[in-house]
């Protein structure tokens, strides 16, 4: 099986580069981005499987970023992890497609074990998608 590719976009660099080297260590693929625009780009030329997603960003807002990057491509899953606890926020991701929904700070084991499920979730769907086009 290959490995999971997970990206992380936060405007918070020494949380996001240190969430990506740990998750480097357990074998997965990661990278942090701090920006909308580099999101974007990232997804475009590699897109990942799971995205770890801030709600409070400089450039958009993580609802618009999510929007986005649904529409960029719907099996992507995202996970939003915010500092910003708002029940309004998490209605609003879930609304727009987020896998889940968790604060800060969150255990390490948690988040991995949701991203395992997102990608779970994202290859059933993608091997539903194949059997209807058979």
């Amino acid at each position: 099986m290959s490995k999971i590719k997970v990206l992380i976009i936060d405007d918070e660099n020494d949380f996001a580069s240190t969430f990506s080297e740990r998750l480097l260590m357990r074998g997965y693929l990661s990278c942090a981005v701090n920006c909308a625009e580099k999101a974007f780009k990232t997804v475009k030329e590699n897109a990942p499987d799971v995205v770890i997603l801030d709600l409070k960003m400089p450039s958009m807002d993580g609802i618009e970023m999510l929007k986005v990057l649904k529409k960029m491509d719907p099996s992507i899953e995202v996970i939003v992890l915010t500092g910003h606890g708002l029940s309004k926020g998490k209605d609003e991701a879930i609304k727009h497609g987020a896998f889940d929904y968790l604060l800060k700070p969150a255990d390490i084991d948690d988040i991995i074990e949701r991203i395992e499920r997102a990608n779970k979730k994202r290859m059933l769907e993608q091997q539903y998608l194949a059997s209807k086009r058979v």
